[in-house]
């Protein structure tokens, strides 16, 4: 299960993100809730969620061609540079009190802006790190155990934090943790060897991505289930202030456990599939993972009492994290090099550039329909999906005599265990 980190880049690059995502989520959650505090409302907690996220829609598929061309490394530090000068930035307006709903609203396009390179880049990254490919799943999934253990600490430590300081104290502490990856990027021993496309164009490189990336049947259908649940379910996450305050009567520590228990379900997740060593059938875990997902959010919708609340969390987060961790890895193995950050980054877009809809949708029938009969909406999106996506297993057919006919014979067995 911990096999990634054997290799001296990936402890580095997973110790500085692993600081620098609990401060990522204490912003998050602090942002949520100092939108709902100003505007007492779940449709501009929705249109937060869109501004910061409709970057990726439109900047992260050309985000792939830069990354195919460039400096994994080097794109890494100019982001992580940015996001340290948008986290500085709302620390200062927050603690001087001038902040306005509209300074949410363009630092929010910012770090979205921000996040359209960063994202895919990250993902498109792991595999430098890595020297084996059967140690490619558990250094994706050990990443979202630590993306998933920071959902659990920082929403926890967040809601403390706001509860007894303030919302600007999480902002700071999170321009703070930036340096943590910048240090980890720069002691990484890794040779770069850019890529020579002699004189092919940005738009033709991105066609050729995007044709590459639907003629694969098994990426298709999962860049398609990703893209229905980033509409219909996943943004649940965005009215989590709504159930907190409204629905279960709480407050900010509240906000913070629920978030935390998702964060314990998502982290659960990932170390289940870092601990599957075989990558072969992989694909079987998507459905029933999403299938766990959505019935923990249906049921999720009809409780008002805290424990059972934090309880459904856990099964949603196992089951989103299970979902997601899976996808990547198959992705992953599957893609040819050449053009992995540009399926990384439709992968990505799948993911992020369809939430600002779902975001926008969720934070309008909240305020139509109530929160908990949104979430039992999403609830039953996912389900739906899980039973479409099971239909669909034999695009999946052919992976394994690939993988294997590309492997040396010695490492047949193993891969086929």
């Amino acid at each position: 299960m911990l096999r990634a980190f054997r290799y001296r880049n990936y402890r580095l690059f997973f110790l500085g993100q692993g600081i620098s995502v609990v401060g990522t989520w204490m912003q998050m959650i602090a942002m949520s809730w100092l939108v709902y505090k100003l505007t007492g409302s779940a449709l501009f907690l929705g249109a937060v969620g869109f501004v910061t996220q409709i970057p990726s829609l439109v900047i992260m598929p050309f985000a792939g061609v830069l990354i195919d061309r460039l400096d994994r490394r080097r794109i890494l530090f100019w982001t992580q540079g940015l996001a340290t000068l948008q986290a500085v930035i709302l620390t200062i307006i927050v603690y001087t009190g001038v902040v306005q709903i509209w300074h949410i609203f363009a630092l929010g396009l910012f770090i979205g802006l921000v996040n359209s390179v960063d994202m895919p880049t990250r993902q498109a990254f792991v595999i430098k790190m890595v020297d084996r490919r059967e140690d490619l799943a558990s250094a994706i999934a050990m990443n979202s155990a630590m993306f998933n253990g920071a959902r659990l600490v920082g929403p926890l430590i967040a809601g403390f934090v706001i509860a007894g300081f303030g919302e600007k104290f999480c902002f700071l502490l999170n321009a703070v943790s930036y340096l943590a990856v910048i240090v980890s990027l720069a002691a990484m021993r890794i040779k770069h060897a850019r890529p020579e496309r002699g004189a092919v164009k940005v738009f033709a490189e991105l066609k050729e991505g995007l044709s590459y990336t639907f003629r694969s049947p098994p990426i298709r259908s999962i860049l398609l289930m990703i893209s229905f649940l980033s509409l219909t379910a996943m943004p649940y996450i965005t009215i989590m202030p709504v159930m907190a305050k409204l629905v279960l009567a709480g407050d900010a520590s509240t906000y913070g456990f629920l978030m935390g228990a998702i964060g314990v379900g998502a982290l659960g997740g990932a170390v289940f599939l870092a601990s599957r060593k075989a990558f072969v059938g992989l694909w079987n875990i998507i459905p029933i993972a999403t299938c766990i997902f959505g019935t923990g959010l249906l049921l999720f919708s009809f409780s008002r009492t805290l424990w059972v609340s934090l309880l459904l969390m856990v099964v949603a987060g196992f089951g989103m994290m299970a979902q997601l961790a899976t996808s990547n890895t198959v992705i992953q193995n599957i893609v040819d090099e050449s053009k992995r950050g540009r399926v990384m980054a439709f992968y990505t877009t799948a993911l992020m550039g369809i939430l600002p809809f779902g975001s926008l949708l969720v934070g309008g029938l909240a305020d139509l329909i109530t929160a908990p009969w949104t979430i039992f909406a999403g609830g039953v999106a996912a389900i739906l999906a899980s039973i479409v996506f099971s239909t669909r297993l034999g695009n999946f057919r052919g992976i394994t005599q690939s993988l294997l006919a590309d492997t040396p014979s010695p490492r047949r067995k193993e891969i086929e265990a």
